[in-house]
């Protein structure tokens, strides 16, 4: 039986979901002075998130082919 999916994993995946974001935008927007929330380290664990580097762009966070699957299994009905 899957667990169910962490609530703020699962905002934080739907928002850079949406669109690719500057890995610096999503460190500034999702700070925070908790040593237990540990947002990015959580998701990039699960393998939900990357960061790579984008020519032009600089370093970018994505979610990847997991973190869509994963999105798809557990994404709220709106």
């Amino acid at each position: 039986m899957d667990k169910p999916a962490d609530p703020l994993v699962l905002d934080f995946v739907e928002w850079i979901a949406r669109e690719p974001r500057p890995y610096s935008e999503v460190v500034a927007t999702w700070r925070t002075s908790c040593p237990r929330l540990t947002i990015w380290e959580d998701a990039a664990d699960a393998s939900f998130v990357i960061r790579e580097a984008v020519a032009g762009v600089g370093t970018v966070a994505t979610v990847t082919n997991a973190g869509e699957q994963w999105l798809r299994a557990h994404r709220r009905k709106s």
